[in-house]
């Protein structure tokens, strides 16, 4: 997600002296942008928010936003994130024990970290999705989308300096090279398998019993009715479609 917002955030002229808690290279991209990125421990995150401090953090996802208790001091919810869109576990080994091993242990070694990591992404997902519905539903949280104009300058600002570091040296410069290699193919693949299949379940038709409320907050829209008319459903889709070019 990208954060808790004590206001909200429409252009990026809202983000000039922004107080944002977020480390690291999203911090530095911030600073880029016009904002102040502020470094935090956890403990002084929900106080630093409370007092006015700082006027906007991130935290990890709904399931361990929910447990900070963020929604308690700033209603506007706001995604997506860029600074860090997905988790992934690490494991460091010496390498006399790993040699030592046989190749028997070393494979039950490896299998089991990956069903660890795979088994952490699932619990992470599916708790996402209850904590969600909880900050929206009982707590009445603000689920809104930063601007076209917010996410391309902070994308920009992302690719300019990667680049940096990427070619700071030789070595380093041949993982960057391999990576935007990668990022290019990947890209064109996710376009037509995760992104088209979640472009698909913005369309508005019916399925089963589901409540549309969670999914039309996050359009930024408000919740149709339940029974809809047939001008209803082809007003909504020409706005979609409006949207979808835009």
């Amino acid at each position: 997600m990208g954060g808790w917002f004590r206001k909200e955030v429409n252009s990026l002229e809202d983000w000039n002296g922004l107080k944002f808690r977020m480390p690291g290279l999203g911090g530095e991209v911030l600073l880029r942008i016009g904002a102040g990125a502020v470094n935090l421990p956890v403990g002084d995150i929900f106080p630093a928010l409370q007092s006015g401090a700082i006027d906007a953090t991130e935290w990890v996802w709904p399931w361990n936003d929910l447990a900070l208790g963020l929604y308690k001091v700033a209603e506007h919810y706001y995604y997506p994130g860029f600074h860090e869109p997905s988790r992934a576990l690490n494991v460091g080994i010496n390498l006399k024990v790993w040699n030592g091993l046989s190749a028997d242990q070393q494979a039950v070694f490896q299998s089991a970290l990956a069903a660890e990591n795979d088994a952490v992404l699932a619990e992470f997902n599916a708790n996402n999705a209850v904590a969600l519905a909880t900050l929206v539903d009982q707590h009445k949280v603000k689920i809104r989308k930063f601007s076209d104009d917010v996410i391309k300058a902070i994308g920009e600002m992302s690719g300019q300096i990667v680049a940096e570091i990427g070619t700071a040296d030789p070595v380093t410069k041949k993982v960057y090279d391999s990576f935007i290699d990668f990022r290019r193919k990947s890209m064109a693949w996710a376009r037509l398998s995760d992104q088209a299949y979640a472009n698909a379940r913005l369309l508005p038709f019916k399925y089963g019993t589901y409540t549309e409320r969670l999914v039309a907050q996050t359009r930024g829209e408000r919740p149709a009715p339940r029974q809809q008319g047939r001008r209803q459903r082809d007003l909504e889709q020409v706005a979609y479609e409006k949207r979808r070019q835009a």
